[in-house]
């Protein structure tokens, strides 16, 4: 059973943070690749909330999570060192979602080629903005909106308000957890406004046209109270509930109803046919600086877990990535 993990048939317990035993690491060969296989040195890998999450029985949700006794997996780049299909050739850099190891052996097709000069660093290839663009398309931004994002100084909510201000929004306000990080988000990223969610959300919300939302609990229920009618909500995380392991909802739903509201979950591999749009736009907003990639780097794969543990209390800044 995961952490938090529920019998057959019976009630979904909340979720929890992983504890110590929960994981371990374990040393093993590393094969030749076989036939139409390669060989790929993992350089960075992508820390988010999802990890906490996947930890924990998710087969009531469609949403992949670990399996007990298995390796763990996240987005990653790496450098293909041995191969044994044409499609790829050692020193190709490639995107793939085998994290959490040092070596990763799978089938070509698993691995995509990426321009490992395409951004100031490699990292890049690992910041959300593919998720925020994808989540500010569904929101179908307009110019003139005011524009909410929870989370902001995130790895999600930093790129969703300045893919926001991109897409015409007038107005971009985000939510963080620090003093410093409201410094950040108004000086560095140019959000128009920005609080600390610890003094209260809904006295500092105008009213909203979007609200992207990261967190879910009271900030979703302040943002509904502060949308106008026919606003937009897009749902693309619940931090709040991976965080603390209590699942609270909004209070307020029938304004819901009686605003018209959308409320739009989403999931960002749904939209492939975004990806082609966003691979040619992105990286010559952040070349130009029309967008800034907000990142912390933590060195270690023993370090993983517990970088993911504490990316939920809000130890850092931006996007996390793991150098291995």
């Amino acid at each position: 059973m995961r952490p938090g993990g529920e019998a057959p048939g019976g009630p979904r317990p909340a979720a929890r943070s992983p504890r110590p035993g929960d994981t371990r690491v374990v040393e093993v060969p590393v094969p030749e690749p076989g036939p139409g296989q390669v060989v790929v040195r993992n350089l960075f890998m992508s820390i988010d909330p999802g990890l906490v999450l996947r930890m924990n029985d998710l087969s009531t949700l469609d949403i992949p999570d670990f399996a007990v006794g298995a390796p763990m997996w996240c987005d990653a780049i790496g450098e293909v060192v041995d191969t044994a299909d044409e499609r790829l050739s050692p020193g190709d850099v490639v995107w793939h979602r085998f994290g959490f190891r040092d070596y990763a052996v799978a089938e070509a097709g698993e691995f995509r080629r990426v321009d490992p000069d395409a951004y100031p660093s490699l990292t890049h290839h690992l910041c959300f903005g593919l998720t925020a663009y994808v989540g500010t398309e569904v929101a179908q931004i307009r110019p003139g909106d005011t524009f909410f994002v929870s989370s902001a100084a995130g790895g999600v909510g930093s790129m969703a308000g300045q893919l926001a201000r991109l897409r015409g929004a007038t107005r971009v306000i985000g939510s963080a957890g620090t003093p410093e990080k409201v410094r950040y988000l108004r000086e560095s990223l140019g959000f128009d406004d920005a609080f600390d969610y610890h003094e209260g959300v809904r006295p500092r919300l105008p009213e909203l046209d979007v609200y992207y939302d990261n967190v879910g609990g009271a900030h979703l229920e302040a943002a509904i109270d502060a949308m106008r009618p026919r606003g937009r909500i897009v749902m693309g995380g619940r931090n709040e509930e991976i965080r603390t392991g209590s699942a609270e909802g909004p209070r307020n739903m029938m304004a819901v109803i009686g605003k018209r509201l959308e409320l739009l979950g989403y999931y960002t591999f749904d939209h492939p046919e975004l990806f082609p749009v966003f691979d040619e736009r992105f990286p010559k907003w952040v070349r130009s600086g029309e967008i800034v990639v907000a990142e912390t780097v933590v060195d270690g794969l023993e370090n993983g877990v517990s970088a993911a543990v504490n990316l939920m209390h809000g130890a850092y800044v931006g996007k996390v990535v793991l150098r291995i």
